[in-house]
């Protein structure tokens, strides 16, 4: 399976209250390394997705908003193929809530599970 480099096949993704706070505490408490960040508007004010890296392990996280709702948490996982993967997880009782499509990163969609996790499942192509 192919995975970004620097990445690992399952990531924590969380919505946050405070992303760039979140950012500051990490780097100063635990010596985490910014990797990415990128914005929702055009202020700077909203982060649309962001990464550390404490140690070698990435976490994934953005601002909360109406996008993401309400999840006791978000993961992000690299399978072989997102659409068997996503079909397999509807079938076993988890709802859609991005529909798959093919992003500049892969192939992309998420789910929440029935027990209010969701699942940002992705495969490269």
């Amino acid at each position: 399976m192919k995975i970004p480099n620097g990445h690992q096949p399952l990531m924590p993704y969380l919505i946050l209250k405070n992303a760039e706070g979140f950012i500051a505490f990490t780097k100063t408490v635990f010596g985490a390394r910014e990797i990415f960040k990128s914005y929702r508007d055009n202020d700077n004010k909203i982060i649309m997705h962001a990464e550390v890296q404490i140690n070698g392990c990435n976490i994934m996280f953005a601002d909360m908003n109406e996008f993401y709702g309400v999840a006791n948490s978000n993961l992000f996982i690299y399978v072989e193929n997102a659409d068997h993967t996503v079909a397999l997880a509807v079938e076993n009782g988890a709802v859609i809530v991005n529909e798959l499509a093919d992003q500049d990163y892969g192939r992309s969609g998420g789910i929440e599970d029935p027990f209010g996790n969701v699942w940002w499942v992705t495969s490269i192509k």
